[in-house]
């Protein structure tokens, strides 16, 4: 790692500013958190809610059994090859592991970033749940949970694609639908209790096929998924999408070929893998319901009653909605004292006839370095958003595994030039009193007494 230089400055309690507080230790906080120490800035600390090991969606909701990216990517590397996922796991599980590996297991997946955090003796706290942001012109206060108060120069919040507003919640599920009967597929499931049990799940995405084949698995008896659309999504366009240039170039787009991408991205959803589908096929009881419309859930004596239009509706046991995650900052709490003043999406921009997307008008209006923008005079800058929450102005640069081995340093590069312009007089009040390598004593033309003065 690069020498420490960035220059202390006290917080309003007392104690030393922290340069960077990171919010999240998955993937990308971790990430983030490599770049900030190979990039000399010592003094920040990333939190998680969650305990060790159970950050992020390997350990928890992710129910596939491994990463659908392939196995070659580098990983949270930065150009240096003993970082990477490859040369982790020859060590390992050896060579001949490696060559015969298909994709990664998630629980590796899950080892390996712990790994490069403990390899790196990153600053990581769990069990702080950050609830607050309180931003002021020179800095930003998080409060947490427990009542205690962060202070930073800068906030990255990296809380993935959970961190951004939630589920999405379709209209007419009954709030009265406790979790006994009703999870979304990102909640902790007792799989074990759906055993002999008739199973829906709303949507056709990956997360739904992972779920319906774990309910299979544990002996559900029947599920049923529905879908408005006519045919699942056959061409997966994150493949090309998640290319050099797609995660270099997004962000310098004028806003209108920026719009453009992330409509027909949007439009273009994601693919289900195929093993996905074959590990729902190999066990009877799973039935997909194409151009079918949910109308409603409500509870019954002992299950949920599905109304469905153009499908089978009637009585099920348990429902899981398989309807992903939305970008609305306004239903995450942590936002909700700044939510007022956050530019958006549909503030800055107003699309074409036909293009118009109101869900994705929603997604913050981001500046270069993620950071967000105020549509008051609010001090917003200091907070960058290393989530889904970036995606309309950024891309898929914090979205997953393709992007990490370059998004955490380009979001440094930025905090690195912003936390040296704003601390630049000390900083530079310290080179001119450096003088601990006096590089001629050891030779005739030392002068002790021209130390730190120029001459001619």
């Amino acid at each position: 790692p690069r020498k420490a230089w960035t220059a202390p400055r006290r917080a309003p309690d007392g104690t030393t500013l922290l340069d960077v507080l990171v919010i999240g230790a998955g993937q990308f906080g971790i990430g983030v958190a490599a770049a900030l120490k190979l990039a000399g800035i010592r003094n920040y600390l990333v939190i998680d809610r969650a305990e060790e090991g159970r950050e992020g969606p390997w350990g928890t909701y992710a129910r596939m059994p491994t990463l659908r990216s392939p196995k070659h990517l580098p990983g949270i590397c930065f150009g240096i090859p003993n970082l990477t996922f490859q040369s982790w796991y020859r060590a390992v599980y050896g060579d001949a592991a490696w060559e015969v590996l298909y994709k990664i297991p998630n629980q590796d997946w899950q080892d390996y970033i712990l790994w490069v955090r403990t390899a790196l003796a990153l600053p990581v706290r769990n069990g702080a749940d950050a609830i607050d942001l309180r931003p002021a012109p020179d800095h930003v206060a998080v409060v947490l949970k427990s009542g205690e108060t962060l202070y930073a120069k800068r906030v990255v919040v990296a809380s993935g694609r959970t961190g951004t507003g939630g589920w999405t919640n379709p209209p007419g599920i009954s709030p009265e639908l406790g979790p006994d009967r009703l999870a979304h597929t990102m909640h902790e499931i007792d799989f074990a209790r759906l055993k002999g049990k008739k199973i829906a799940i709303i949507g056709v995405g990956a997360s739904a096929f992972d779920n319906a084949a774990t309910a299979l698995e544990a002996g559900g008896t029947s599920v049923d998924l529905f879908a408005r659309r006519p045919a699942l999504p056959q061409v997966n366009k994150g493949r090309p999408s998640s290319a050099m240039g797609f995660l270099e170039g997004w962000q310098s787009l004028p806003d209108a070929d920026r719009w453009r991408l992330g409509v027909y991205l949007d439009l273009m959803t994601g693919v289900p893998p195929h093993e996905t589908l074959l590990r729902c096929l190999r066990i009877p009881g799973m039935k997909v319901h194409f151009r079918t419309k949910f109308r409603s859930a409500t509870p019954t004596a002992t299950g949920v009653q599905i109304e469905i239009e153009n499908g089978p509706a009637g009585e099920y046991d348990f429902l899981i909605l398989g309807t992903g995650f939305r970008v609305d900052l306004a239903q995450e709490p942590i936002f909700a004292s700044i939510y007022p003043d956050i530019r958006l999406w549909q503030d800055a921009y107003a699309p074409p006839e036909g293009l118009e997307r109101p869900h994705l008008g929603l997604h913050p209006y981001l500046g270069e370095t993620c950071e967000l923008q105020s549509k008051s005079d609010a001090p917003l800058s200091r907070i960058h958003l290393f989530n889904m929450a970036s995606y309309m102005s950024a891309g898929f640069v914090a979205a997953d595994v393709p992007s990490l081995d370059i998004a955490p340093e380009r979001l440094v590069t930025g905090l690195s030039q912003k936390l040296f312009a704003e601390d630049f007089e000390p900083i530079f009040e310290s080179l001119q009193a450096w003088e601990d390598e006096h590089e001629l004593a050891t030779t005739p033309f030392y002068s002790p007494d021209h130390v730190n003065k120029s001459a001619r």
